[in-house]
């Protein structure tokens, strides 16, 4: 978080008003170090911080999995999107987040799909299994069904995130990556939001395949805050960067079907864990009073 406010302030409030690091003791040293390094750092702590959480809750062999998958198939899609225009179009990445894979994909691109990724997922797939029956002849029934609803609905938190981080990285005065062609929606083509949702499918599903075969991440975590908090703050930070820049309509989209969903995904999850708490309370046996002569005695 204090590394998102940073570079938010120097993007929104250094970068409009150069003048100001006059003022600052080595202002502008540090201005130059946080540009090549500030949008680096960001993206390695909330790799940390998921993989960390991943692996206090899920298990080691679990985020393994997953971070293969999520990164395998993400930095695929991205050569390709960089060297074909398939499946997100014709675009390009600037200097500003690190070295280049192939001299086309910066590498923390791939970690940034891995750590949203899985908090997309993880708020997805526990939402959807607190409002399904708990009984086992029902998940054995529906279960293949909740899978599939929380690959797709992980996929579409995953994907709003996009409505608000592109414009703002790619349409402002200092853009990360840039469009070849401008599309219709405030700079990108429709085509890169399919080709979100599908990688975030993709990479999904194999990471959910990894998991059956190797006989891990069963369960979801008892508590999905820490996917909450990652994904709030990156939202937040693509939003007061699209704010500044003026495009709301982005903003409201993401809200609608990122923001709001993902948190009502962390209530429900939280209210189904208290429930069973509850219930698992009831089943305790009261104690048992003594018989009435032998309390007499």
């Amino acid at each position: 978080m204090v590394a998102m406010a940073f570079g938010l302030a120097g993007l929104l409030w250094v970068v409009p008003h150069p003048g100001i690091l006059d003022y600052l003791p080595a202002g502008h040293t540090m201005f130059r170090w946080s540009m090549a390094g500030g949008g680096v750092g960001y993206i390695l702590l909330g790799t940390l911080a998921m993989a960390f959480y991943g692996y206090r809750t899920l298990g080691l062999k679990a985020v393994l999995a997953f971070a293969a998958a999520a990164i395998g198939v993400s930095l695929s899609s991205e050569l390709l999107g960089t060297s074909t225009g398939f499946p997100f179009g014709h675009y390009s990445y600037l200097n500003g987040l690190g070295y280049k894979i192939a001299g086309l994909v910066p590498f923390t691109i791939p970690l940034s799909w891995f750590y949203l990724g899985l908090s997309s997922y993880l708020l997805a797939r526990s939402g959807l299994k607190a409002t399904g029956s708990q009984s086992a002849q029902a998940e054995s029934s529906y279960g293949w069904l909740r899978t599939l609803g929380a690959i797709c609905l992980g996929s579409v938190l995953l994907t709003s995130w996009d409505f608000v981080l592109d414009p703002a990285m790619s349409q402002t005065d200092l853009p990360f990556w840039y469009w070849h062609e401008p599309g219709a929606f405030f700079g990108m083509p429709y085509q890169n939001f399919a080709g979100w949702f599908g990688t975030g499918v993709v990479f999904m599903s194999v990471g959910l395949g990894l998991w059956r075969v190797l006989g891990v991440g069963t369960e979801p975590p008892k508590s999905v805050t820490m996917p909450l908090i990652v994904y709030i703050g990156n939202f937040a930070f693509a939003t007061v960067m699209s704010l500044g820049a003026g495009f709301y309509v982005p903003i409201a989209m993401g809200l609608i079907t990122g923001l709001i969903p993902a948190i009502l995904c962390w209530r429900t999850a939280n209210q189904g864990t208290i429930d069973a708490d509850s219930d698992g309370a009831s089943t305790i046996a009261p104690a048992v009073a003594p018989p009435a002569n032998a309390a007499l005695k």
